[in-house]
């Protein structure tokens, strides 16, 4: 199997955020999803995982049914809140007997639906996580970077110096989704200026739907910008239009970026890929739709 700093050496990447399904009609659609996407032949997918391991079984299943059925590689997502340090060697040690090679190494996002905070575990941080994969299998490793900085950071520069050790141990970065080009090449230069010269994939979440990216946005710390609010509060009450004027604010990101020379572009999908297809048409990086 190819680890995906090998596939990213190749050139520019495409890749999707995928969830496991939590029921019979999730299942469908996810299924669905993925054979809609195989038409972008998409470098690789990451899997979520759910918080404090709420969807671990689901998570593993997923990871290995995309490495056995579909084109793409699989990145699962991992986790160390509300975990032991042994838990996380098991978990790690199935992936690795699995054929299993890529991991993103996080410390856990509390969940969206809930107020209280997720437990600590025996790792304390992300960093902690990346060393441990290297060490059960040689796992090539992602962490996840926030051009904005960590919503828990205490100020953006310890936030940057910490993600640059994070990418002296670890292969690659994914960001979280952001709005404005500005924000991510600010990101690059500043690990670039810390020593880092390892792959930072973009990531994109195009606005489909008000309420739940407002929510997913306060809990990672990324601003909606005031241009951005504009152009969708002035389409709110039509939530097809909502739905086109987010596709063409991510269009016109992703075109910003391109031009940069971003390394890929990863989608956060939401297990809805339509959006995804569409973009990548405009930037004529896929099929049209």
């Amino acid at each position: 199997m190819t680890t995906i700093t090998q596939l990213l050496e190749r050139g520019f990447s495409l890749s999707v955020e995928m969830w496991p399904p939590r029921s019979t009609e999730a299942e469908v659609r996810l299924q669905d999803s993925l054979e809609r996407i195989s038409d972008l032949n998409p470098t690789f997918a990451s899997i979520t995982y759910g918080a404090a391991g709420s969807t671990r079984e689901r998570t593993h299943d997923l990871v290995v049914l995309i490495n056995h059925e579909h084109v793409m590689t699989p990145m699962a997502h991992l986790v160390c809140a509300a975990h032991s340090r042994a838990e996380l060697v098991q978990i790690l040690e199935r992936y690795r007997s699995a054929g299993i090679e890529n991991i993103l190494a996080l410390r856990g996002d509390q969940p969206l639906r809930s107020t209280e905070a997720l437990a600590d575990g025996e790792l304390k941080h992300a960093i902690e996580l990346v060393d441990l994969a290297k060490e059960v299998g040689d796992f090539c490793v992602a962490v996840a970077a926030h051009p904005e900085g960590h919503p828990n950071a205490t100020d953006l520069a310890t936030d940057r110096r910490y993600l640059a050790e994070k990418l002296q141990r670890a292969d690659f970065a994914v960001t979280q989704f952001f709005f404005r080009a500005e924000d991510y090449l600010g990101l690059v230069d500043d690990l670039k200026n810390l020593g880092n010269t390892k792959p930072i994939i973009p990531g994109i979440m195009p606005i489909t739907n008000v309420k739940t990216v407002s929510r997913m946005a306060e809990l990672s710390g990324t601003q909606l910008p005031d241009e951005v609010v504009k152009r969708i509060v002035a389409v709110a009450d039509d939530p097809d239009a909502v739905r086109r004027v987010g596709v063409d604010i991510a269009t016109e990101l992703c075109a910003e970026l391109i031009e940069s020379g971003i390394p890929g572009l990863h989608f956060y999908t939401m297990n809805q890929v339509s959006a995804t297809l569409e973009i990548c048409a405009n930037l004529g990086l896929g099929p049209l739709v």
